[in-house]
């Protein structure tokens, strides 16, 4: 049977990423993301939910996600769940659902035709660049291909095909 554990969220931090180091000196970055859904009632009112979700990211990412976001910024992320379960001091058993973040996007907080440069740091991001995906694997390119020459390839003359010669 075919597995697939895959998450694409977007929404707004509700705290600053905290940013530890695993004893391994790895650094790991948590946050939460409040993730808004708008609708319709059928009574025609327009209704709202909120969903919390905690977050989690290992490596270069943690540091570059503790680094450009703060809380109330707005972000996309890519990532698989994980259930955590533990035993708490008590002898009750516990559990929680996480999103292990494997790709992101920083998500313009700017109102759009704000003006200056794309690039520019907004407020408060320490210079994070706008709609920008970072530590994604990247995609395989062909190689570049020279640039078309002006003339015509030479004619070749090869022989007329005929429908005999076509294997269907």
């Amino acid at each position: 049977m075919a597995n697939l554990n895959k998450v694409f969220l977007m929404g707004n931090l509700t705290r600053d990423p905290q940013l530890s180091y695993l004893p391994s000196q790895t650094p790991v970055c948590e946050m939460g993301l409040a993730v808004n859904r708008r609708w319709n009632g059928q009574d025609g009112q327009p209704r709202e939910e909120v969903t919390f979700v905690d977050c989690v990211s290992y490596g270069r990412q943690a540091e570059t996600l503790s680094k450009y976001l703060r809380k109330g910024k707005p972000v996309f992320i890519e990532g698989r769940l994980k259930l955590d379960q533990w035993e708490a001091q008590d002898g009750t058993k516990r559990s929680r659902m996480r999103v292990i973040i494997e790709g992101f996007q920083f998500i313009d907080s700017r109102p759009a035709g704000g003006g200056g440069d794309s690039a520019a740091p907004d407020d408060e991001s320490g210079g994070a660049p706008a709609a920008r995906p970072a530590y994604r694997p990247a995609a395989r390119t062909a190689p570049a291909r020279p640039a078309p020459s002006e003339e015509p390839p030479p004619e070749v003359d090869a022989p007329p095909i005929r429908d005999d010669d076509i294997p269907f």
